[in-house]
């Protein structure tokens, strides 16, 4: 499944959702490419999607979800990448 979760985290003047998948890297990649998301947008574990293309996510088939869903959903899933420190 496609998950993103609401668009608010700031960065270069714009506000930022994250897509991420609960199966698989694959499922993700194939899924923004469908949706013309860059592979730049790609960081470690999801893409970040700018909040003016949330509700096109949304009606492709993302799961909307809260942000700490999304990340318990990347660890349950063995996909998380976590910043090196």
């Amino acid at each position: 499944m496609i998950l993103i979760d609401p668009p608010n985290v700031p960065s270069r003047g714009r506000m930022w959702s994250h897509l991420a998948s609960d199966t698989s890297y694959e499922e993700l990649h194939a899924f923004a490419s469908r949706m013309g998301i860059p592979a730049r947008g790609f960081d470690r574990d999801h893409y970040d999607v700018p909040a003016e293309a949330y509700d096109d996510m949304v009606a492709a088939g993302a799961v909307e979800v809260t942000s700490r869903v999304l990340v318990s959903a990347l660890i349950a899933a063995g996909l998380r990448r976590r910043k090196r420190r």
